[in-house]
Order: C-alpha cells, then sequence, then structure tokens
C-alpha cells in the first residue's frame, strides 16, 4: 500500500477517544496549569493543541501536520499578542506529530534547531507513553525559551492574553 493511503487509513481509524485517553481531563488541568506557572516567568503566550486526526479536507490534499499547525496558530489567534511573541505546541495523534509554531517577535530569536529539540524531548516521552509528561515537557522547554527572551520583570505589565486551557479538536 502507498504511504498516502496508509495515513489516510491511520487517520480514518483514530477515533474519538483517542485524545481522551492520551489527554484525560486530569493530564489537561495539568497542562493548563503548567502553562500558567510557566507565563508568570515570561511575557510569552503559550498555547497547546491536540488533535485526533485531521479533517478530511487535509488528507483529500495529503496536507502535512504543519499545514494544519498552521491553520491552528490563526484560528487560536495565538499571533494576537501584544509583542508578537505567541507560541502554539501543536499535536495530532494519528501522524505522531509535534509542530511548534511561533509568532515573529520569537521566531526571529529562536533557532528551528531549539524548536526541534523541544518537539524531539516531547515525542521521546509520547512514544513511552507518556502523554503527559511530554506535554509538560513540551510546555517548560517552550516556556524556558520565552523567559530567555522575554522574561517578566516587575515594571512591566504582563497580562494573560490567550487561554491557558489546552484546545481538543
Amino acid at each position: 500500500m502507498g504511504s498516502r493511503l496508509l495515513r489516510t487509513l491511520k487517520h480514518l481509524f483514530t477515533l474519538p477517544g483517542a485524545v481522551e485517553r492520551a489527554f484525560p481531563t486530569a493530564t489537561l488541568t495539568r497542562i493548563t496549569e503548567e502553562i500558567a506557572a510557566s507565563e508568570r516567568r515570561h511575557t510569552g503566550e503559550t498555547r497547546f493543541a491536540v488533535e485526533g486526526a485531521l479533517p478530511w479536507s487535509y488528507l483529500w490534499k495529503n496536507l502535512p501536520a504543519r499545514s494544519r499547525a498552521l491553520m491552528m496558530f490563526s484560528k487560536l489567534r495565538v499571533w494576537d499578542t501584544e509583542a508578537n511573541n505567541g507560541v502554539l505546541i501543536y499535536v495530532l495523534l494519528a501522524d505522531r506529530s509535534v509542530d511548534i509554531v511561533a509568532d515573529r517577535g520569537i521566531a526571529t530569536r529562536v533557532t528551528q534547531q531549539q524548536w526541534n529539540a523541544v518537539c524531539a524531548a516531547m515525542r521521546e516521552k509520547f512514544h513511552a507513553g507518556d502523554f503527559g509528561a511530554g506535554a509538560i515537557a513540551g510546555v517548560q522547554g517552550v516556556g524556558a525559551l520565552l523567559a530567555e527572551h522575554f522574561a517578566a520583570n516587575a515594571e512591566r505589565d504582563n497580562p494573560n492574553e490567550l487561554s491557558d486551557a489546552p484546545t481538543v479538536l
């Protein structure tokens, strides 16, 4: 079978409960708490989105998970921060894919290799079956990079511009 057909079958057979099994309510709550704690150390904004399978329109066009991550970056308005320092962590279970999309304010300061290292740490935990630990490692990795370039301080207002709660698609 071709790789496109295999990919389509993986997505079709990724049942709706896959996200709930990998990311139960307690794990989603822990991710929310970790994002909130991270954002107290920097002025950036972190969003976490997880999806079981791509919509049919993406599969039909054989689009990569990165295309969906870019679309969700826009739909979740991660770009809509005052300092242009929002970051989306996007997880696609069917492809076993992790993507990080950063707004232009942070993208010019952090190399793709640094984002790849965060993704690799997440995938390592996911491969071991520990989705919670992988998600937390991702949030902490992104938080460390944001703190390095957008450290919070008492002299500067640090409003929470985006929701800390993960988005389940």
